[in-house]
């Protein structure tokens, strides 16, 4: 969609966005009655053809007053998977010329989602009868799409479900990994539902330099890691798109449908495919949204369609639901809502995310105790000054800060974090005492995820990913 900064068109529905060039051409004309500023009329004519532009693109249609647009229109572009600025999010890139990672803020605007406030806290707090979760009390999980619709249906005694994913890329993952499923655990504990991750190893085959029997390995492999994170086996289900696409009808159906209402140049807007990308490329996003729906899952949910799904995911995955959110009413579903994470910052900085392709910039699930050390006190990098006396003098920068960005994620005292971003922003704090309680933190944490993944079996593995009914009264 074309950039219209300050005019909020970026996220609107096409109903949404012809109501509101209504508005605005009765704006003009009362400007116009009242003999306005000529340099105000001017300005509020150009807004006008930038919105025209927007409408064309979002509905294949040129705007006409008195002429909504029809039920079957489909946005061509639901929001750029471009750069912003200096910032460039979608769902294979991210990278921010900012040391302090990428404006968080300016992307609720540019995808036309809503900020994670206090008071949405305190009422999952109400809701679920428990603490907030420190991901969502630090601004972690910062953005959502109809939490609040999915709270007020939970209060009415209407459950719902929880769906999230993994690109299955190399057999190990790494720290930035978990957060998705440490949250979505928490959220599967706390409201006792159901949970359906999607191994996409369809995605890797088609993006990666890797053999499909390559892919699939990876898939069983990081199933493991999510297995040791210690969710229910009653009430999740794992599956690997490879295997679930070829045994079940109902999942391939609703494939099919989403696959009918996007076209090309829609996902070519989404998305930024171009004529070269392979067709798999152009038509997996419907892959990866048909678990929003319960009836591709028949075995757990009994062919119902209207049991809602709320998905947890990084920012950066955002894209694929917009198309499904605007896909959904059109089949007959009811939209996923949805949850998104900040994303998990390189060790050389919060310019780019973790990549498990590069082994320098990432703490692996893998890595011993040794290789933790080495690689947060060699790469992490630091808000500290250059020598001790001005470090003790200004004090250090926690906003740029990887190490206490890690911190942030993984210290669960939240007077403790406190009292460390204080010290080391007086410069009481050193960075090489900062780095050493992230050492001390990450150690023990990784350690046992490690042993919690040694004592899962094959036919653990085969039990989780087994279409089966679960444990879910709705």
């Amino acid at each position: 969609m074309t950039d219209c900064k300050g005019d909020g068109s970026v996220g609107l529905t096409p109903l949404e966005l012809y109501e509101k060039l209504s508005a605005h051409g009765d704006t003009i004309r009362a400007l116009k009655t009242e003999n306005a500023d000529k340099a105000d009329i001017e300005t509020a004519v150009k807004l006008l053809l930038k919105l025209k532009v927007d409408y064309k693109k979002l509905t294949g249609e040129d705007y006409k007053a008195g002429c909504p647009p029809s039920d079957t229109t489909v946005p061509s572009d639901n929001g750029p998977a471009s750069d912003e600025g200096d910032d460039l999010v979608n769902p294979w890139s991210v990278s921010t010329s900012s040391a302090k990672g990428v404006d968080y803020d300016k992307l609720i605007v540019r995808f036309g989602s809503s900020k994670i406030d206090q008071e949405l806290v305190d009422r999952i707090e109400k809701v679920s009868g428990q603490r907030a979760h420190r991901f969502l009390r630090r601004g972690i999980f910062f953005s959502h799409r109809d939490m609040h619709q999915v709270l007020d249906a939970y209060e009415n005694k209407k459950s719902f479900y929880l769906y999230t994913g993994r690109g299955p890329s190399s057999e190990a993952m790494h720290v930035g990994h978990l957060i998705p499923f440490i949250f979505t655990k928490w959220l599967q504990d706390v409201f006792d539902i159901p949970l359906v991750i999607q191994m996409t190893d369809d995605e890797k085959y088609l993006w990666k330099d890797l053999t499909l029997e390559d892919c699939h390995h990876f898939a069983v492999e990081n199933a493991k890691d999510i297995i040791a994170c210690g969710f229910d086996v009653n009430k999740t289900f794992i599956f690997s798109d490879l295997d679930y696409m070829g045994s079940s009808p109902s999942f391939y159906r609703n494939v099919v449908k989403i696959q009918k209402h996007v076209t090309f140049n829609q996902v070519k807007g989404i998305f930024g495919f171009t004529d070269s990308d392979c067709i798999g490329k152009i038509s997996f996003p419907a892959i990866q949204a048909a678990p929003s729906f319960s009836n591709s899952f028949p075995q757990i949910f009994n062919d119902r369609k209207d049991v809602t799904c709320l998905i947890p995911c990084a920012i950066d995955q955002d894209p694929y639901f917009r198309m499904t959110r605007d896909v959904a009413p059109r089949i007959g579903y009811p939209k996923p809502a949805l949850l998104h994470s900040t994303f998990f910052p390189a060790l050389q900085g919060a310019q780019t995310k973790m990549s498990a392709s590069d082994a320098t910039s990432s703490i692996f699930l893998t890595d011993t105790p040794k290789q933790i050390k080495n690689k947060v006190n060699k790469y992490a990098f630091s808000g500290g000054k250059d020598t001790i006396e001005e470090h003790r003098k200004y004090g250090g920068n926690t906003e740029v800060d990887v190490s206490f960005m890690y911190l942030t994620f993984f210290l669960e005292d939240d007077e403790q974090l406190e009292k460390i971003r204080q010290e080391y922003s007086s410069g009481a704090l050193l960075t090489g005492e900062l780095k050493k309680m992230l050492i001390e933190t990450l150690q023990p944490i990784i350690a046992e995820h490690q042993e919690k993944r040694k004592q899962v079996t094959e036919d653990m593995v085969k039990q989780f990913m087994t279409p089966r009914k679960l444990d879910f009264n709705y």
